[in-house]
């Protein structure tokens, strides 16, 4: 099953009635990387009014937040509402407020808060991450133009290669073409060429058109 995530650590920040938000976001897999990036946020903003947080993780399903002390519902759950809406997972977004002198009320620091994290997760951009298979070959170098000429038709990520004796390749793949690859192999070697799968995962490899 498909997960949307970020692609990588990123920040982005504004100005509301003189006080400066500054939205964070990051992928995280595990609670203890999520709480890490949340404790690095508040050790450098520590002049901060509030460093606000929400995070979700696919493993376990968790979703947890905090207002920081702003008033209860007006900050934490409006960030994981936002990461909610964008249909994302394994992340976490920091929102540190600096307090400017002007109160926001209650429907502003809502609308304020959801602002820092759309903006955070607008900078860090989306990836879709699918079911992928790495798999072993070795072949004589006899089909090796017929492989090298397959695979690029589904899309395969070769992680690693050694010319010796034979060809071996090391090669990454969305699972549901695996079966179909393994076909055209075994018809190309008239079944001499068996992929081995060495672990299943998850990646981000754009799904082909193989018709």
């Amino acid at each position: 099953m498909e997960y949307t995530t970020i692609l990588g650590p990123a920040r982005d920040e504004f100005t509301e009635k003189r006080s400066r938000f500054i939205g964070y976001a990051a992928p995280v897999t595990t609670e203890e990387q999520a709480l890490a990036f949340i404790q690095e946020k508040r050790s450098r903003h520590w002049d901060a009014n509030h460093n606000v947080y929400a995070y979700i993780l696919r493993e376990g399903g968790i979703k947890r937040y905090s207002d920081d002390g702003e008033p209860q519902g007006t900050a934490g759950v409006p960030v994981l509402d936002v990461l909610q809406k964008e249909g994302l997972t394994d992340l976490v977004v920091v929102v540190t407020r600096y307090f400017g002198g002007i109160l926001l009320g209650a429907g502003g620091l809502v609308r304020a808060y959801s602002h820092g994290a759309k903006l955070a997760i607008q900078a860090a951009g989306k990836k879709v991450m699918s079911p992928c298979s790495v798999l072993e070959m070795e072949f004589d170098y006899s089909l090796y133009g017929k492989v090298s000429y397959l695979l690029p038709k589904y899309r395969a990520v070769t992680l690693e290669s050694d010319f010796g004796v034979g060809v071996y390749l090391k090669l990454l793949l969305l699972t549901d073409l695996v079966p179909a690859l393994q076909k055209e192999l075994d018809e190309l070697s008239a079944g001499t060429l068996t992929p081995r799968l060495v672990q299943e995962c998850y990646d981000c490899i754009e799904h082909p058109s193989l018709f």
